[in-house]
């Protein structure tokens, strides 16, 4: 479960510095120049790319009307079955560390297939490295995929395995009962579960954790390492792995900062592709990037606003650069700390997409599964894309306003414009190449700040708009009669060499780091309170020593975050 303990006190701050930051000057703003080249492919939009979270503790992760809202949003991937809590969870037993810990029933293997099945995603399962052994996971794919037909084809092997304490953080955050706790050791043991595996499916694919570059412990070499993390666990394993996991927490002192994020994406690709390149050989092109875990904790905004326009901008800019799957944390989450106001919004300060229904501070949340601004920010991108679209070269003359575009399957072309103003209005002009659009209004599909839904209207044209403060508008624009809109895009090139990744002062923590106030680029210090910290939770609640579930009295589970030291999840 990932627990917040950033103090009550210390999130408050944040958040006052974060609007205060972000207030605007109140003159006008100058118009902002958007260019379009629609005759510039950057790929395909991937066919399971916009994914989810699930955990094993989320007892209603499988209700209908929950199974409704993510087939809505366009989630095509569901990531099973948690964060850390899926290196204690055996699924065999469906059981959690000690198996003295309280799991729902409704929430086992099969019963996780049958949800994603009903959605339309693809499935991505988390191997127990931490607590289990390279048969077991070669056991679960017999069953999931020889014995059941299921077909899983995504496998990462652990969670954030660099968190076992091997860096001088204490016990880390992260259960690992291996004597080393050495990326040799983990790089080691990652041949042995890819080789067994594989065994039983050949057709399997198995990813490897990474540090994200740029986050701690990237570079980071513990007494007795030859190398950092990244390079020696590809050193090892290069040859036996499919696809390589990064987890993206960027955080940000305010939500200006937050959104300012994804500017750093092209740089963490390009130095991850490098790594790539350098132990896969032949084979690095087919070596795919995973996000599996992404969303706005360690900033002011959780569930408001500008962590519902961080949403879509962070996942188009994955796929911009190659990524194949993007996971956001988490589908119900839960969370001890007390609401905030960011922008005039109350911010529940929860990293699920749905209310989890509970209480902090003395105030609650919406009823279970209200959606947040979040669910709307991910549900945006179903209006810009689909599985298998052109995504064209686009940029933007003020970072202020962020572009992204599709050439739809029907030979449209849709734009999808962020405006990170939280109070102006922002004035757009928009020209394009290798596309005409037609003349007049065009269709428009937004949201906006307080909105409860998807908006679809007629406004503006495709060569102007006028954008609401923090929106999030999608023009959907057809052909000019008489042209055919674009001719077939052409790739855009390669970079030769890789960005160099960005100082400390703009570096990607770990979600445990983010969520305890602990600066990124710094190692996690010891705890001196163990794995149950207080969390400010009075005392109706109660911890599983191992499972890490968190238990209302009345019996139901406020779907907690698999991960020692981290928020309230759902495993």
């Amino acid at each position: 479960m990932r627990r917040r303990f950033v103090a009550g006190a210390v999130a408050v701050l944040a958040a006052s510095a974060g609007v205060g930051a972000l207030a605007p000057s109140a003159g006008a703003a100058e118009t902002v120049g958007i260019k379009v080249d629609a005759g510039t492919s950057l790929g395909t939009v991937p066919s399971s790319g916009v994914g989810l979270n699930l955990g094993f503790g989320d007892e209603h992760m499988g209700d209908a009307n929950v199974t409704s809202l993510m087939k809505a949003a366009g989630v095509r991937q569901l990531r099973y079955p948690g964060g850390s809590g899926a290196d204690e969870y055996h699924w065999k037993t469906h059981t959690s560390g000690d198996g003295k810990g309280w799991i729902p029933s409704n929430t086992n293997f099969d019963r996780f297939m049958d949800i994603a099945k009903k959605v339309g995603a693809q499935p991505i399962l988390t191997a127990n490295y931490g607590s289990g052994t390279a048969q077991e996971a070669a056991d679960w794919v017999k069953y999931s995929n020889v014995d059941k037909g299921y077909g899983v084809k995504y496998w990462e092997i652990g969670n954030e395995v660099y968190g076992n304490g091997h860096y001088g953080n204490g016990k880390g955050w992260e259960r690992d009962d291996h004597a080393d706790k050495s990326p040799r050791e983990y790089g080691k043991n990652l041949v042995a579960y890819s080789k067994a595996m594989k065994a039983v499916d050949p057709t399997v694919k198995i990813g490897a954790v990474l540090t994200t570059p740029g986050g701690w412990p990237d570079k980071e070499k513990a007494p007795g390492d030859t190398a950092d993390w990244n390079n020696t666990v590809l050193s090892i394993a290069g040859s036996s792995i499919d696809f390589v996991i990064v987890h993206w927490y960027p955080g940000g002192t305010t939500t200006a900062d937050l959104l300012n994020t994804p500017s750093r994406i092209a740089a963490t690709t390009s130095e991850l592709r490098s790594l790539i390149a350098k132990y896969t050989g032949s084979r690095a092109a087919s070596v795919e990037i995973a996000v599996t875990e992404t969303d706005a904790v360690g900033s002011p905004a959780l569930t408001s606003q500008a962590a519902a326009l961080f949403a879509p901008d962070t996942y188009m800019t994955w796929f911009e650069q190659g990524a194949t799957h993007v996971d956001w944390w988490n589908l119900h989450n839960g969370t001890d700390q007390a609401p905030t106001t960011v922008h005039g919004q109350t911010d529940y300060q929860d990293g699920g997409i749905l209310s989890a229904g509970t209480c902090a501070g003395g105030k609650c949340q919406p009823p279970r599964d209200t959606t947040f601004p979040t669910y709307w920010g991910i549900r945006s991108l179903t209006a810009l894309a689909q599985p298998g679209d052109t995504i064209v070269k686009s940029s933007s003359g003020n970072s202020s306003v962020t572009v992204h575009a599709v050439r739809s399957s029907n030979g449209g072309l849709n734009v999808m414009l962020t405006n990170k103003s939280p109070e102006n209005a922002a004035e757009v002009s928009l020209s394009y190449a290798g596309f005409t659009p037609a003349a007049g209004a065009v269709t428009t599909v937004s949201y906006g700040k307080g909105d409860t839904a998807l908006t679809t209207a007629e406004r503006g044209t495709a060569v102007a708009q006028t954008l609401p403060p923090y929106s999030i508008t999608t023009l959907q624009l057809k052909p000019a009669s008489g042209t055919a809109g674009a001719d077939k895009p052409t790739p855009a090139p390669t970079p030769t060499a890789p960005t160099p990744v960005v100082s400390a002062s703009g570096t990607t923590g770990t979600r445990a780091q983010a969520e305890k106030g602990i600066p990124v680029g710094q190692p996690t210090p010891s705890s001196t309170s163990g794995d149950l910290a207080s969390t400010g939770a009075g005392n109706a609640v109660t911890y599983s020593a191992i499972g890490g579930l968190l238990v209302i009295a009345a019996g139901s589970v406020l779907v907690l975050r698999g991960r020692h030291r981290k928020a309230l999840h759902g495993k």
